[in-house]
């Protein structure tokens, strides 16, 4: 049996959106491993001088994943419009704080005495389990109320940039709309996420380096990215038929209004 076009784009959605959701969970969770992007590359600290303070590339190991989302997020922008990454944003932010309560209640579980002592192959403990456990995964609640917070409205950002662009551009130049969304919507994400989270702890001066530093890394990975963004759109275009997909694309950019 012939699949039909309303088939495609249901199974389309469905592929994007476990993409989406995959990519931003494991993002938040191995998110709280900083690493030093520079040693990772064999470099020596870039020691930028920002605000007075001196500033390498340590990030978060979320980072490495995080343009994943990106390119995810611009085609259900493409091809679903605003309805489609709201829809999608929700639930996905939903089920990161479901699972960070599965999480916190685990936190609290009494720990087995045999598995408290973590040990090496010959027999030596080397870390206590249940505090290294508690350590990695209790991220602070001002955290994960920023991520949460800067994650919602980085992603309405997002596709209210991207489908203005796509009034401007029309069909043409995916880079500019796909490009410059990302890079409006992560200015907003690194500086949400960091004034919930640190505000108070750290001075504005602080929060403001650690800032820019992270969206130096964001800006030039979303450059970087933008052939994936076409190589993307083009496997989408072959599976729905180029006519189909044009058409769907221009009934996303028409029910994409406001900024909610």
């Amino acid at each position: 049996m012939e699949t039909t076009l309303h088939e495609k784009r249901n199974r389309l959605f469905l592929i994007l959106a476990g993409i989406f959701i995959t990519n931003t969970m494991l993002a938040e969770m191995i998110g709280v491993k900083i690493f030093s992007a520079e040693a990772t590359l064999g470099l020596n600290p870039v020691n930028l001088n920002i605000l007075g303070f001196t500033m390498d590339f340590n990030l978060t190991a979320g980072v490495v994943i995080w343009p994943v989302v990106f390119i995810t997020t611009d085609l259900i922008n493409e091809y679903f419009g605003k309805p489609g990454v709201k829809r999608i944003s929700y639930l996905t932010a939903a089920l990161v704080a479901y699972a960070f309560v599965v999480i916190f209640i685990s936190i609290r579980l009494a720990p087995a005495d045999f598995w408290i002592d973590g040990k090496d192959n010959d027999g030596n403990v080397i870390v206590n389990m249940n505090i290294a456990f508690n350590k990695i995964f209790g991220q602070g609640q001002r955290i994960i109320i920023g991520s949460l917070t800067a994650f919602l409205l980085g992603q309405l950002v997002d596709v209210y940039v991207f489908q203005k662009l796509r009034v401007v551009t029309g069909s043409k130049w995916l880079w500019l709309r796909a490009t410059g969304s990302t890079l409006v919507s992560q200015f907003v994400d690194s500086f949400v996420v960091l004034y919930i989270a640190f505000a108070g702890t750290f001075t504005n001066k602080q929060i403001i380096a650690i800032g820019i530093t992270n969206y130096i890394y964001k800006f030039t990975v979303a450059i970087v990215l933008t052939p994936l963004i076409y190589i993307g759109h083009g496997f989408i275009d072959r599976y729905l038929g180029k006519d189909n997909a044009d058409k769907i694309s221009e009934e996303a950019a028409h029910g994409s209004r406001g900024f909610f």
